[in-house]
């Protein structure tokens, strides 16, 4: 069975720089820090790529975060892959459980996070699935 999880989210992101001189400087790396509130109680770091373009509004990220709290009441660690691009201003997000991730009582867990910033606040809906839960 599907289920929802819905909240909110605040995200501090810190610049970091290029490791002795690996990669291409004009990919930004970032560190992700993250509070969820709601329905999923959680921390989550992480690491993101981003790369912009000539053309205003145009660029992609990727990212992973691991997440670790309680989801409905279940506690554990899982982790979220992101993919994003904004082509000329119109984003494109895809987050979703890395396979085999969760930990604890997560495990099994199966889903997908859809993010919504309005108004310079962010939330968050998690469509997922656990094994044997209903």
């Amino acid at each position: 069975m599907t289920m929802h999880a819905r909240g909110t989210f605040d995200v501090k992101m810190t610049p970091q720089s290029a490791q002795d001189g690996v990669g291409d400087a004009s990919i930004g790396r970032m560190a992700l820090d993250k509070q969820f509130h709601g329905d999923l109680e959680a921390i989550g770091k992480g690491q993101m790529l981003a790369a912009g373009t000539d053309v205003q509004g145009s660029a992609g990220y990727v990212a992973l975060e691991r997440v670790s709290g309680t989801l409905d009441g279940r506690s554990g660690t899982f982790a979220l892959q992101h993919s994003g691009t904004m082509t000329r201003g119109a984003p494109q997000l895809s987050i979703t459980v890395v396979p085999d991730s969760g930990t604890d009582a997560l495990q099994g867990l199966v889903g997908q996070l859809t993010i919504t910033i309005a108004d310079g606040k962010h939330s968050y809906d998690f469509e997922y699935g656990l094994p044997g839960v209903s």
